[in-house]
């Protein structure tokens, strides 16, 4: 008996990947597509994905590119995690799953596929769900630099520029964890247990690459894909997000300071709501499901 709230693994075949998902709830209910962030794994969503499975929908959690059994068709393929591939891969997922629209819900890398995809391709997505308001990478700007308390939260992005950091990443990938867990999240008290759970997802032989090009991508110290240059020109432009849309700030997250949600409002055209969650860290919807879930189900009622 599978005693994982999300149930047992699935899998599709996208263009690019043989995909693993979680499928929660009644095949004709209102689509949800959770997408979790670095250094998660779905278990981000196991209270959040069957919450909004007994309120109706239907909840599709996949594993990222380079995590957990999702895996690459082609082995020649680049192993890339730039932004627009993850945009990419939730347009494909739908695809694959025949899901004209759905809402898109997610934080940190999952949250950047959500954004991306609802802002180039606005007719998929019914409603967003972004931890940290606006994600789509400003790469041309990416050598400004911020503030120095900002900057050192950031040192796993300066680590993975390095063939040194390539190689902790691959000795250590369950230690740097870790770390930037406990920095992102510093009221959150993990266990032992729980970061084993998701240290397996960074067993998958395409992880270690996926991640350091995404990082070195949007800092500009690497080329994308070619398959994507077309969407990377489109993002280059910062695209709006006009589709409904409720942006989340833990107010406990240790790298990305709470806000009002006023810098980005530019950025989204339709209808939009911020919120700040007490207490929650960056890995929002496992730190406050409850806060997470009804963001979910509120961005159906914005008009």
């Amino acid at each position: 008996m599978n005693s994982d709230p999300l149930g047992p693994v699935r899998h599709l075949t996208t263009t690019a990947l043989d995909v693993g998902y979680h499928e929660l709830g009644e095949p004709g209910g209102a689509p949800v597509i959770l997408l979790h962030g670095f250094p998660y794994d779905v278990g981000s969503y196991r209270d959040v994905a069957p919450a909004l499975a007994a309120r109706g929908h239907r909840v599709i959690v996949p594993y990222l590119r380079g995590h957990g059994p999702t895996r690459f068709l082609d082995d020649a393929a680049p192993r890339s995690g730039q932004q627009a591939a993850l945009g990419a891969d939730v347009i494909e997922l739908l695809d694959a799953l025949d899901i004209p629209r759905a809402t898109l819900a997610g934080y940190d890398w999952g949250g950047r596929a959500a954004c991306v995809a609802a802002a180039l391709r606005p007719e998929r997505v019914s409603g967003l769900v972004s931890v940290n308001g606006y994600l789509i990478q400003d790469i041309a700007a990416s050598g400004r630099p911020l503030a120095p308390a900002l900057e050192a939260g950031f040192w796993y992005f300066f680590y993975f520029l390095t063939e040194r950091g390539r190689a902790g990443l691959a000795a250590h990938p369950r230690e740097v964890a870790e770390v930037i867990w406990r920095r992102n999240s510093p009221e959150w008290a993990f266990s032992d247990d729980e970061l084993e759970r998701v240290s397996a997802s960074f067993a998958n032989p395409d992880y270690v690459d996926v991640v350091i090009h995404s990082y070195r991508h949007r800092l500009g110290a690497a080329p994308g894909a070619p398959g994507y240059d077309a969407l990377e020109g489109l993002l280059a432009a910062s695209p709006p997000i006009a589709v409904p849309t409720i942006t989340l700030d833990g107010m406990a997250d240790g790298n990305f300071p709470a806000t009002d949600g006023t810098a980005s409002a530019a950025h989204f055209t339709g209808p939009r709501v911020h919120r700040q969650v007490p207490h929650a860290g960056h890995n929002l919807p496992q730190e406050a499901p409850d806060a997470f879930a009804q963001a979910v189900i509120d961005v159906g009622t914005l008009a």
